[in-house]
This record gives C-alpha cells, sequence and structure tokens, in this order.
C-alpha cells in the first residue's frame, strides 16, 4: 500500500508547464515517437548502473541481465515501459521530472512554431524526451527505486499544473519495488490504437531496433490472448517474454552486414534527432591501438550549437561497456556538432575526465578522427555539402583559428560570398579552390592568357553585412578590372583570417587595407604621394582633418576607386571595425587607430573641394566626405548631430 500520509502534490516549473501544455494541446504528428523516448531513457538508466557498478559491484542486487520491458492492456488502455537501470531517488524525480534543468529552455519553446513535423522532431534534441509522454497520455506514473536505496518513488500527473510525488507501493506479494524504473501510460481515447501489440513492436524495431539493450514484449500469442481463461492465466504467472529488437552494438558488426536504414536508425537513437544524418562514418583500427568509430553528421545544428561550455561530444564505451556520454576529448571543439561513438579496447573501465586529458593514447584517437570527419566533409558531393556548411560553417571557421594541425583541410572546407555570385540571395558556395581555378589562366591556353593579369593573391573584404560589402567602395577598382573579391560578413571572419597569409601559394589580400598592391601592376598607395602635383589640395585636406593627430593618419591619392569620392583605409596592423565592434559589446576598449582618408581626385565632388575658396564650406565638406566614407564601411559616425547639421546647411546653401 501507498503511504498516503507522506505523498506531496507539487506545482511543475513554470517552463515545464508551458512545455506540457503545448505537448497535450499542439503536438500530434509523428505520436509514436513517445516510446523512442522512453526506451532511450531506459537505455540511458541501464547504461549507468553498468558504469557505477564498476566501482560499487553491490548496486547490481539482482544479478538479472539488463532488458527493457514493453507491456499493454488493451483493455485498459495502458502501456508501461520498465527497465532495471540506475533508477532514480525522490530528490532526483523531483529534480528530473518535476521540472526543466537543461539550458536553452526557453528557446526551444520559442521555436515551437505550430508545424508539427518539426516540433515534434525538436523534443528529444532540447531534453525533454519524457515529456513527450504526454502526447498519447491522459496520466502518467513512474515508479522507481534507485540502486542501493532501500525505499521507491512514485510520481504522477495529468499533465496540468502539478504533480504527485511520495513513496512507491509495495509488490503484490510484500516486497519491496525492484530497482530500476517503470512508467506507466494511461492512454487518451484518441491513442488507445497504440496499446496494441504489433503497433508497439513496429514502433520499437523502426526507432529502437539497435538499441543495445533487449527490448522485450510477451510473445505474440500472449498479445492476442484476450479470453477470459487467459486473462486469469497472466494473473497467475507472468508472460514468456521474446525479445523484439537487434539488441546487438551495431559498431561491433561487419560494415557489410549493416544497411543504410541501420545505420540511420542507430543515428536517430543516439542523437534524438528526428532526421537522417547527413553522411556517417564506421572504422575499425587494429594494431597498437584498437578502437571501433562510428561518426555522423547531422543536417541540423542543435540550438545550443554557440554555448562552447555545454557539454558535447562523443558516447564512450571501453570493450562495448558505457562508460561516458559527452566524451568531448575524442574531437575538437569546432567539430561539436558531430554524433556517435567511439568504443576503445585499450583504456581502463574506470577511465575519468582527468586520465583521458592526459592519455596519450586519447590524443592519437582525437587526431586520427579529427581526419575522418575532415574527409567525411571533403568528400560530400557540393549538392549535400552546401547545407552542411550553412548549418555549420562559422563553427569550421573557428577551426583554422584553433586546429593548426588540420588548417589546410579546414580552409578547403570554407565556402565563401564573392562579388562573381549573382546576390544577396545566391549562397555562400565558392571554395578557395574555384576562387584559384577561376584566377589562374587555363593551363590548356596560355597563350590566350595576360601573365600580367594572372592574380597571386585571393582578394577578399570583410564587413558588417553582405550588403554594406558589396556597396563597399573598395570593391571599385578590382570589380572594374573584373577580379573577383570574396565577400566575409560573419563576425568570426577578422579573428580566423588572423591566422591565415596564404593557401596553396597564394596569400590573402584584405582590399580595405594599407597594402593594396594589384597583381596587375597597379602601384600600391604611398605615404609620399602629397608630394605629387596634388598635394595642394591633399594637404589642405588634411590641415582640416588635423592629420595624423586628428581623425585620420593621413590624406592621400586613391588608385583603388572609380566611382566614390573617398574611402577609409585601415593600416597593416590596425584593428578592423568587426573586431573593434566585438570588442565593445563585450565589454572591452579596443585599442586606438587611425585610417588613412584615400580621396579620388577624379570624383567631381573631389574636383570642386579643389576650388572651393570659402574655407568654412571647405571644411563642412571636408567632413562630410570623411564621414560619408564612414558610413560607406558600415560603420556609424562618431557625431551623427554634426553630420546631420552640416547635410542640412548644405542643402540650404542649394536652395
Amino acid at each position: 500500500m501507498t503511504d498516503t500520509s507522506s505523498t506531496e502534490t507539487r506545482s511543475f516549473q513554470t517552463q515545464a508547464q508551458k512545455l506540457l501544455k503545448l505537448m497535450i494541446h499542439s503536438l500530434y504528428s509523428n505520436r509514436e515517437i513517445f516510446l523512442r523516448e522512453l526506451i532511450s531513457n531506459a537505455s540511458d538508466a541501464i547504461d549507468r548502473l553498468r558504469f557505477e557498478a564498476l566501482a560499487a559491484p553491490s548496486l547490481m542486487e539482482n544479478g538479472a541481465e539488463p532488458r527493457i520491458v514493453v507491456e499493454f492492456d488493451k483493455d485498459a488502455g495502458v502501456i508501461s515501459v520498465a527497465d532495471n537501470g540506475i533508477g532514480m531517488s525522490a530528490e532526483e524525480v523531483a529534480g528530473n521530472l518535476g521540472t526543466i534543468a537543461k539550458s536553452g529552455t526557453e528557446e526551444f519553446l520559442d521555436r515551437l512554431t505550430g508545424d508539427q513535423q518539426k516540433d515534434t522532431a525538436l523534443i528529444g534534441q532540447f531534453g525533454v524526451g519524457f515529456y513527450s509522454a504526454f502526447i498519447v497520455a491522459k496520466e502518467v506514473e513512474v515508479l522507481t527505486r534507485r540502486a542501493g536505496a532501500g525505499a521507491g518513488t512514485r510520481w504522477s500527473s495529468t499533465g496540468e499544473e502539478d504533480y504527485t510525488i511520495g513513496p512507491a507501493p509495495a509488490l503484490p506479494n510484500g516486497t519491496p519495488l525492484p530497482v530500476g524504473t517503470r512508467v506507466n501510460l494511461k492512454l487518451k481515447a484518441d491513442a488507445a490504437e497504440f496499446a496494441d501489440g504489433f503497433r508497439l513492436r513496429s514502433i520499437v524495431r523502426r526507432y529502437s531496433d539497435h538499441v543495445g539493450v533487449p527490448v522485450m514484449m510477451a510473445k505474440e500469442g500472449a498479445d492476442a490472448a484476450d479470453t477470459k481463461d487467459a486473462k486469469e492465466n497472466k494473473k497467475a504467472a507472468s508472460p514468456e517474454l521474446e525479445t523484439v529488437n537487434a539488441a546487438r552494438a551495431i559498431w561491433t558488426r561487419s560494415r557489410s552486414d549493416i544497411g543504410a536504414p541501420e545505420y540511420k536508425a542507430f543515428y536517430r537513437h543516439i542523437s534524438h534527432d528526428f532526421e537522417d544524418p547527413a553522411a556517417w562514418s564506421h572504422n575499425r583500427v587494429e594494431g597498437k591501438l584498437e578502437y571501433t568509430s562510428l561518426l555522423y553528421i547531422p543536417r541540423r545544428a542543435p540550438f545550443d550549437l554557440w554555448h562552447r561550455e555545454r557539454p558535447r561530444g562523443l558516447k564512450l564505451y571501453v570493450q562495448r561497456v558505457f562508460i561516458m556520454d559527452d566524451a568531448d576529448q575524442f574531437l575538437p571543439l569546432h567539430l561539436r556538432f558531430v554524433r556517435g561513438i567511439v568504443d576503445c579496447a585499450d583504456l581502463p573501465l574506470n577511465v575519468s575526465r582527468e586520465l583521458l586529458q592526459e592519455d596519450d593514447r586519447v590524443a592519437t584517437i582525437k587526431s586520427a578522427l579529427t581526419k575522418r570527419v575532415l574527409d567525411m566533409l571533403a568528400k560530400m558531393s557540393p549538392d549535400d555539402y552546401g547545407p552542411i556548411w550553412d548549418e555549420f560553417g562559422q563553427v569550421l571557421k573557428e577551426g583554422v583559428g584553433e586546429d593548426f594541425g588540420n588548417k589546410e583541410a579546414l580552409l578547403g572546407l570554407l565556402r565563401f560570398k564573392s562579388t562573381h555570385t549573382d546576390s544577396v540571395e545566391t549562397p555562400a558556395r565558392v571554395s578557395l579552390k574555384d576562387y584559384i581555378a577561376r584566377a589562374e589562366p587555363a593551363a590548356a591556353e596560355p597563350e590566350a592568357a595576360d601573365a600580367t593579369s594572372t592574380p597571386k593573391k585571393i582578394y577578399y573584404l570583410i564587413a558588417e553585412s553582405e550588403t554594406a560589402a558589396r556597396q563597399s567602395p573598395h570593391l571599385e577598382m578590382l570589380r572594374a578590372r573584373g577580379m573577383e573579391v570574396l565577400l566575409l560578413t560573419d563576425r568570426v571572419d577578422e579573428w580566423w583570417m588572423s591566422f591565415v597569409s596564404e593557401y596553396q601559394g597564394h596569400k590573402f589580400q584584405d582590399i580595405t587595407r594599407d597594402e593594396m598592391d594589384l597583381d596587375s601592376g597597379a602601384d600600391k598607395p604611398k605615404e609620399d604621394d602629397a608630394k605629387t602635383e596634388d598635394a595642394p589640395l591633399l594637404k589642405r585636406l588634411a590641415d582640416v582633418l588635423d592629420a595624423p593627430d586628428g581623425r585620420v593618419r593621413s590624406v592621400r591619392k586613391s588608385s583603388r576607386l572609380t566611382d566614390s569620392p573617398a574611402c577609409l583605409v585601415l593600416g597593416d596592423q590596425d584593428m578592423g571595425a568587426q573586431m573593434r565592434r566585438i570588442m565593445e559589446l563585450s565589454g572591452q576598449s579596443p585599442p586606438p587607430s587611425k585610417p588613412h582618408l584615400e580621396v579620388n581626385l577624379d570624383h567631381p565632388l573631389i574636383q570642386h573641394l579643389d576650388k572651393e575658396p570659402d574655407e568654412d564650406r571647405f571644411k563642412d565638406l571636408a567632413f562630410i566626405l570623411i564621414d560619408q566614407a564612414t558610413l560607406a564601411e558600415g560603420t556609424a559616425v562618431a557625431e551623427p548631430g554634426t553630420y546631420v547639421r552640416r547635410i542640412n546647411k548644405l542643402l540650404v546653401d542649394l536652395l
């Protein structure tokens, strides 16, 4: 009997209430995933018991083989999922089932859009799989006892505002609740179809066939036994069970024996992803170091991809014994989106994170797995790799600055927008190899190529947005000569570019910086340009702008402009505007720097300035010129009010 005197009624955490309402009232497509989630949780509980029992064998109280049992009662409309895993204490029940402790829950709720297919696909990815039970159940009961604990706990809820928690009742024969967890679902009227042996078997085989624990159900003859005598027999003795799933770790089998559907099913099991993986690699290494890996590339980025401190990594097994989730020592941080397992025969079973950090074998495996993932990505077709780049491209860029041993391979995986792609809507699909191939003359027709126009550089421009990049005055001369420029607009771009200087013999050239010598032979801007015949105008502008102590380092003639009157040029060692904004947003003070102001002496505005006799008007025009150059690079002017007053004054003079 249940001790009702110690049973409490508690309220769900606010976020859990919102989630339950959405589960109950909004999510109806693919309702069968509830069983996948409950079986996955049960499998994890068994893995955790195995691991804890390595240090405390007494936790394996009854010595029974690990298993998950799925039962149903068609007449009562009840489905049960039971396991003999680690179980939960009363405190763990309240913490795990009364709240949603994982970070990112608010974002999960925000992303539930009403698109049923996508909504249900998010469930497992956000660590809230248990709550999917309420998609089909009007009431959920959990009976659980933690290994090593003397008493069990009962939790129940109808999915409304509260739940009850208290001691679990003893078994009919008076013995305590066994170690493990049993989840009983009282089905809704419109979900009664799930209380059917054939339906449950098909769901298990579809979603959980490769769970490494036997998922068992009563033999099919027992499912159909609905006569009075049969029911009486069930009360007298438990029905004979049979294993429904394959119950064999997929990575231990030969690749030739495994089909694509099995690989995809295992991916869904370990990732809780609804979509199939984009690619996978199954590999066994033998020799001095023996290990097996099964790695997957997802199609979609997880919601917390940018939380660099979140738990992430591969599932680690040692001799097929589960050791830990999220073993982050086997892949670098920029490959944190990869899912999979690694099973090593050469690590001790009681391996700890500290040991993993120091073990040379782990470093060897990490190096090999990293190269395998990069090779998987490199071998994907352009059509398949394009969407992967859209999802994970910015993360791969991190690797250029962090993984020097694989820098060349990572550079080959980068994709860009460029001045040779059509518009803002065109995907970023230009590789560095594409750029070089277009820039170099065709080997078959060397006589058709002008050697002086063969670029030896990879030109790029960093801007706050693609629109700002395409409108940048720095592009004018290169665009006029038909030269391609890569457009970099991600926040990480200026950072990773600081770690590279060339790719396959072609140097990177930032076209917004001082050293801007075109491969076509054009002279780069020089500090002594002020000594030319145009020196009076340049000196006059420099005096107004107080160069070099004022807003600019110098004023000089430009060889990179064709249509704009002026542009700002950074020094070779100066921090770019993108990095400066990032530092300011993070509360840091970027080092001071001043750009050069380059002017297009052929532009009508500059020619008018040269003839302007009114010094006050010349001063206003000079400051308007530098403010417009600042705006053109996507940066706000220092004094917008003063800029507006100068523009208004100029407009009034024209009336």
